[in-house]
């Protein structure tokens, strides 16, 4: 069967995207990987680093880029989101207080989900949100299990220290009290895409006044759960679809 398109400069890029799934390569080993030419090779690397299709390594190697992750879980996203309102909803009751789902895209962290209180003072954050990764235990979560230099880049001017971070991937949850917002506490864990990698956080958020300032002692526990189930929803989706691949 013929791999090639017809559109010569994609199939060389996917010739390079392929040579890389193998693992980090550099511009000498990417040359005995694909065939191309040194400079050839050179430029498309380059180029889709550009497109953070491609990325680099502390030892400069070409590896595959985050925006290829990025891509992977929106394919997801309709199994996530669809799974996602019942979990918040059964958070919401549990709790009592206002849930929300995170998704990072780029330098921001974007509310994709919600399960607001009914009744009395909330938290509003409502579907479409975009708020920063620079503070609240949301951004905490998504940026904890990133990859040190990207993780070292979203430090610079956060809320929250290298070492909070280490305590988030240690207890598995992260926790914030005026972080974002005066007057907010929140809790948030970790939903993780079937190869492992932090893709969403699961969030509830609320008023000091009712979940003080250690949240996490409160509602951690059941938070975890709703990230769990959700981790588990798309485990379930893979392993099918696999299945179906194979039959």
């Amino acid at each position: 069967m013929d791999n090639t398109s017809g559109v010569g400069v994609l199939d060389k890029a996917a010739i390079v995207l392929s040579a890389l799934e193998a693992g980090p390569s550099t511009l000498a080993q990417l040359v005995t990987a694909t065939g191309l030419a040194r400079p050839t090779a050179h430029r498309l690397a380059v180029a889709l680093e550009h497109h953070r299709l491609v990325t680099r390594d502390l030892q400069g190697r070409f590896v595959l880029g985050p925006r290829l992750g990025e891509l992977a879980a929106a394919a997801g996203e309709d199994r996530l989101l669809a799974a996602a309102g019942p979990v918040l909803g059964a958070l919401r009751d549990h709790t009592n207080e206002s849930a929300q789902l995170f998704r990072r895209q780029g330098e921001y962290r974007v509310c994709v989900s919600a399960a607001e209180r009914p009744v009395g003072l909330r938290d509003s954050i409502p579907v479409g949100a975009t708020l920063s990764m620079r503070a609240g235990s949301a951004a905490q979560v998504l940026l904890a299990w990133e990859e040190p230099d990207r993780l070292h880049r979203g430090l610079q001017g956060a809320a929250f220290t290298a070492t909070a971070l280490s305590g988030v991937r240690r207890r598995g949850w992260a926790q914030s009290v005026g972080e974002r917002e005066p007057g907010v506490a929140s809790v948030s864990a970790p939903v993780r895409s079937p190869s492992g990698r932090v893709i969403a956080a699961v969030s509830i958020s609320g008023p000091i006044e009712r979940l003080s300032r250690q949240p996490g002692r409160l509602h951690a526990a059941t938070v975890i759960a709703g990230a769990n189930k959700l981790t588990e929803v798309l485990a379930r989706h893979a392993a099918q679809q696999e299945a179906q691949n194979n039959a």
